[in-house]
């Protein structure tokens, strides 16, 4: 079940980066003292009382003149749009003003945009920082958005007041409810690689809007066919571009759609075109599925219209190889949407990875694996001369594979040493296409247990 996402909007230099800051656990948003710093689209993930959402910064609203002519008013009707596309994307809506200076025009013409909305609103009066000014919180009743809630997001007061009144309508323990139990692909990657042309060929329909304008797909779009028997749903999404190239509006918020396809999807085919090579847009892309511990594909589109000669292939192969490295256990498959050449293999190769994201090594099996694995090369330990020893290992999850390795010091095993049993691991398992997960853990002393 994917997360729901909660977008903090509010005129310019409220606070709302600030809020951001502490909602996620990190400073990633830039602050400053001047309306308008926030101008890409932030997003982090959150947890409260049971519920993770993903929380989206936003620019402020700006309000004035709409004329184009005018900078200012070009930007205006730029802001507005966002927050538009914003507001329609979240599941719900921390509307922020500012404690200090009152209800103000701008306040009540974003109070305007969001009463039609059928959102769950929750109006948060910020820099409520005093008694004085946690009473005079009343005034924004006014708004008609329901009781406000007087909160500070820089000293951290009244944010658990306002977060309780978001994740109460979103249903807890969200993990623990399951979709139908079918292979999701989604389709990413930069925009006018060719992603719709290829879910149209995988279904054999018009199912995705065709055009070599970059852009034009803006939504995720969801297409179940049947393969074999077997349900298969394919998530055509919108082209991520590099951050500083996206634009204030629509093509902003279809990145964090693409995100949430990514995180919703079992299988993640990271198309690149063949024209291009690769570009720092694509391993960032396969970074984010890394991230988010997706199986994945490499699939380079366009191979049709690259003139070859016998060593081509080699040599193309060999410089993704390089570039994506991170992800040296993702398949690579060469295709061309636009004639077909070998999409068909596109969904067994999705299933395969799905096979191996879903393999369980046996507890025995897999000890006798740590066996062999630590006499060919022992343990090595991040501080010189410290003693370490790995006692057994577990698998308890799958789709990741989660390998559990308990030590007498799980702290002290070195970074390198996970990479040699993943490692090891792929060459006697094969988990192709998916990340594998190693943790170390410190086995609990019989006399530490003594004393509880």
């Amino acid at each position: 079940m994917s997360k729901p996402i909660v977008a903090i909007v509010g005129r310019p230099n409220v606070g709302k980066s600030t809020f951001f800051n502490r909602l996620i656990g990190e400073r990633r948003a830039i602050i400053e003292d001047l309306p308008g710093t926030t101008r890409d689209r932030l997003y982090g993930e959150s947890f409260w009382n049971g519920c993770e959402f993903t929380a989206v910064d936003t620019a402020g609203l700006l309000f004035g003149p709409d004329d184009p002519s005018v900078p200012e008013g070009e930007m205006h009707r730029r802001t507005r749009e966002q927050a538009r596309i914003a507001i329609d994307e979240a599941d719900a809506i921390i509307f922020l003003v500012d404690g200090r200076e009152g209800i103000t025009a701008a306040d009540a013409e974003v109070g305007e945009i969001l009463r039609p909305m059928a959102k769950h609103v929750v109006l948060a009066v910020n820099k409520c920082d005093s008694v004085e000014r946690q009473l005079d919180a009343v005034e924004f009743y006014a708004l008609n958005l329901g009781e406000p809630v007087a909160m500070s997001a820089f000293h951290g007061l009244g944010t658990g007041d306002v977060l309780d009144r978001v994740v109460s309508i979103f249903p807890m323990n969200q993990t623990d409810v399951e979709e139908e139990r079918h292979l999701r692909i989604a389709i990413v990657g930069r925009p006018n690689v060719g992603k719709s042309s290829l879910l149209n060929k995988l279904i054999g329909q018009e199912r995705s809007v065709v055009s070599t304008v970059p852009g034009t797909t803006r939504d995720t779009i969801d297409t179940t066919f049947t393969v074999n028997g077997e349900s298969v749903t394919l998530i055509d999404t919108a082209g991520i571009r590099r951050s500083g190239r996206i634009e204030q509006g629509i093509e902003k918020y279809s990145v964090l759609r693409a995100l949430r396809a990514i995180e919703r999807c079992d299988v993640a085919l990271l198309l690149i075109d063949a024209t291009e090579g690769v570009t720092a847009q694509d391993t960032h892309i396969a970074g984010m599925i890394l991230e988010s511990k997706k199986g994945v594909a490499i699939v380079v589109n366009k191979w049709d219209a690259i003139e070859k000669d016998n060593q081509t292939y080699y040599e193309f192969e060999q410089r993704v190889r390089e570039a994506f490295k991170f992800i040296d256990f993702a398949p690579l498959l060469f295709i061309s949407a636009l004639d077909g050449q070998r999409t068909g293999k596109i969904v067994e190769l999705a299933r395969e990875i799905q096979d191996q994201r879903r393999k369980r090594v046996p507890t025995g099996e897999l000890n006798a694996f740590l066996r062999e694995a630590v006499l060919e090369q022992p343990p090595m330990a991040i501080k010189k001369g410290a003693h370490l020893r790995l006692y057994y290992a577990v698998q308890p999850q799958t789709e990741p594979p989660v390998f559990l390795f308990f030590a007498n010091d799980g702290l002290l095993v070195h970074w390198s040493y996970a990479r040699y049993l993943e490692n090891r691991l792929r060459e006697r398992y094969n988990f192709g296409g998916t990340p594998i997960v190693i943790v170390f853990r410190s086995r609990e002393r019989k006399d530490e247990k003594d004393k509880r």
